[in-house]
C-alpha cells in the first residue's frame, strides 16, 4: 500500500510509506503471510540508493531490539515501533530517494523477501509564449521523468532537451506555423504526474519562415525602401522650389 504527498517546494509528487505487514504488500504473499508471519524471527531493510552505501534496518522479534548500519538519511524512518508495525516512511521525500526497496522476513520455513522500485516524479513546470512573428515556445521545466510536448494544431517544430544535475529534465518545444492560417494554438504537456494544456493567439501580419536572419533581411529591407521614398520624396520637393526661384527671376 503506498500513501501519497505532497513536497511544494520541489514539487515532488510523492512522500511515501512502504508497509510490509499482515494487512498489506509484504515479503510474502497471502496464504504464506497469514502462516508465517507469527513465526517471524527477523526483519531486515535493505535500501539501496545510487551513490550511497547500502543502508540496512533491522528489527530481531525475539530481543525487540533495532539496528541499523551505513543508514545516515533521517527520513528514512519505521512508520512506528517495529514490534507494532514493520513499516518504512521517507517524510519529507526528496529526489535522492530513487532507488531500490527490499523487504527481507526471516522465518523458522526460511528467508522471504520482496522488493520495490522507488521512482520519485516531479511536475515540471509549464509556460508558453511566443517569441517572434508567428512562432511559439512551450516549455517543460525541470520535470521527472522529461514531458511530452504536442501542437494542435501541428506546425513546423523542433524540440530540445536539458538534462539536470539533479535528475529532472527541461523540454522545449518551438513551432512556426509560416504557412499555416491558423490564429490560435494549443501546447499539450503529458506527464506521469498529470497533463496540462495551455493555448496563445498568434500576432497576424508579415509571415517569415522562421529564420532570425531572415526576419532581419526583410526588416532592414523595408527600412531601406522607406529612406529611399523619403529621399525621393525630398529631392523633388527640392527641385521644385529651384524651378520655382528661376521662373520668378525670368
Amino acid at each position: 500500500m503506498h500513501t501519497l504527498g505532497k513536497m511544494s517546494a520541489s514539487r515532488l509528487l510523492i512522500s511515501i510509506i512502504i508497509m510490509v505487514s499482515a494487512s498489506s504488500s509484504s515479503c510474502m504473499d497471502g496464504k504464506q503471510m497469514t502462516q508465517n508471519y507469527s513465526k517471524m524471527s527477523a526483519e531486515v531493510w535493505e535500501i539501496i540508493i545510487r551513490g550511497q552505501p547500502s543502508c540496512t534496518k533491522a528489527y530481531r522479534k525475539e530481543t525487540n531490539e533495532t539496528k541499523e548500519t551505513n543508514c545516515t538519511d533521517e527520513r528514512i524512518t519505521w512508520v512506528s515501533t517495529p514490534d507494532q508495525n514493520s513499516d518504512l516512511q521517507i517524510h519529507p521525500v526528496a529526489i535522492t530517494h530513487d532507488g531500490y526497496y527490499r523487504c527481507i522476513m526471516a522465518t523458522p520455513d526460511g528467508n522471504f523477501h520482496r522488493g520495490y522500485h522507488l521512482q520519485v516524479l516531479v511536475t515540471p513546470e509549464v509556460t508558453l509564449f511566443q517569441s517572434r512573428n508567428r512562432t511559439a515556445v512551450c516549455e517543460a521545466v525541470a520535470g521527472k521523468p522529461a514531458a511530452q510536448i504536442s501542437w494542435i494544431p501541428e506546425g513546423d517544430c523542433a524540440t530540445k532537451h536539458e538534462y539536470w544535475g539533479n535528475g529532472t529534465v527541461t523540454v522545449e518545444s518551438t513551432c512556426h506555423w509560416g504557412g499555416h492560417n491558423a490564429s490560435t494554438v494549443t501546447c499539450h504537456v503529458s506527464h506521469l504526474t498529470g497533463n496540462k494544456s495551455l493555448y496563445i493567439k498568434l500576432n497576424s501580419g508579415l509571415r517569415t519562415s522562421g529564420s532570425p536572419a531572415l526576419d532581419l533581411l526583410i526588416i532592414l529591407y523595408v527600412k531601406l525602401s522607406l529612406f529611399v521614398v523619403i529621399l525621393v520624396t525630398t529631392g523633388f520637393v527640392f527641385f521644385q522650389r529651384i524651378n520655382y526661384v528661376r521662373l520668378q527671376h525670368w
